[in-house]
């Protein structure tokens, strides 16, 4: 609640929810709070992007490189982490449960700036070759759950394994296209190996990565979901992992801060050590 106060209508001071307030002290404290959030969103955005990149962006950079293996088992392993911890301090510390949604959004845009410019503008790989991944859905799954629940055991298990079995469903209609078998000079391959034939990549022998190896196709051709189901298990564990680290992170230490005043608190007063007892004379 806010109301004005002061010797004028309009005051020289505004109370803000029991704290009084001057008023240009007021709207720089809203300044600097709005430039403290710019710059939250962007290094959780940056260090989200950079962490899943490192660690899965492989197999999501190419199309032809989304197999139905370590592409659907790694990308949501990954990309829960950075969610589970946002999702502590935005719940626990504002109660808004918008921490997934918001973590996996940044992963979005950052990826899309970065196929866009790098990608396609820079190297000339065409967007059938490097779109991103969609795991919107499953984040909006994780909030959904964590807002109905309020218990982070209980998103951790229906969440996280939500948001990894929906992974592969929510890319499908963009990658079905590049599933369908086509003849090139003989030979059998899929649209998407196709693309990848004829837009040459560089890499040394260590970049080269293991595409569609493993024994998975004995369950009958579900490798898909039986990777799904691997990890959403690992999601599990990776969301308390990542929950407690969120925990940790946020935990706040207070020092002395000499220009408290100027955001409208009181100075801090040194403190009063107290005066050695003097005996009284025995009369």
């Amino acid at each position: 609640m806010t109301k004005a106060v002061g010797p004028e209508a309009g005051g020289e001071y505004i109370e803000i929810y029991g704290v009084r307030w001057s008023r240009w002290a007021a709207k720089l404290s809203a300044q600097v709070d709005i430039i403290i959030s710019l710059i939250i969103v962007l290094a959780v955005t940056a260090a989200f992007h950079l962490h899943f990149m490192l660690l899965a962006g492989d197999w999501d950079f190419w199309v032809d490189w989304k197999d139905r293996e370590y592409w659907v088992t790694l990308t949501p392993i990954v990309a829960i982490t950075f969610p589970a911890a946002l999702q502590y301090v935005l719940w626990e510390k504002f109660r808004l449960p918008i921490g997934a949604t918001l973590a996996i959004t940044g992963l979005m845009v950052g990826a899309w700036i970065a196929r866009f410019f790098g990608f396609h503008l820079w190297s000339y790989f065409p967007f059938s070759l490097v779109w991103p991944a969609l795991m919107i859905p499953g984040a909006l799954v994780l909030d959904c759950v964590l807002l109905l629940t309020g218990n982070f055991f209980i998103t951790a298990v229906i969440g996280g394994m939500g948001f990894a079995v929906l992974f592969y469903p929510s890319n499908w209609p963009m990658l079905a296209a590049y599933r369908l078998p086509v003849e090139v000079m003989g030979s059998l391959v899929s649209v998407g190996d196709y693309i990848g034939y004829a837009f040459t990549r560089t890499a040394t022998p260590e970049y080269l990565r293991f595409i569609e190896r493993g024994t998975l196709r004995t369950f009958g051709g579900h490798s898909a979901w039986v990777s799904s189901a691997f990890a959403g298990f690992v999601c599990v564990l990776t969301y308390l992992l990542w929950w407690h680290i969120g925990m940790l992170l946020s935990r706040v230490t207070t020092l002395p801060n000499r220009w408290r005043h100027l955001f409208g608190y009181p100075r801090e007063r040194p403190p009063q050590t107290a005066s050695p007892a003097v005996p009284r004379d025995a009369s």
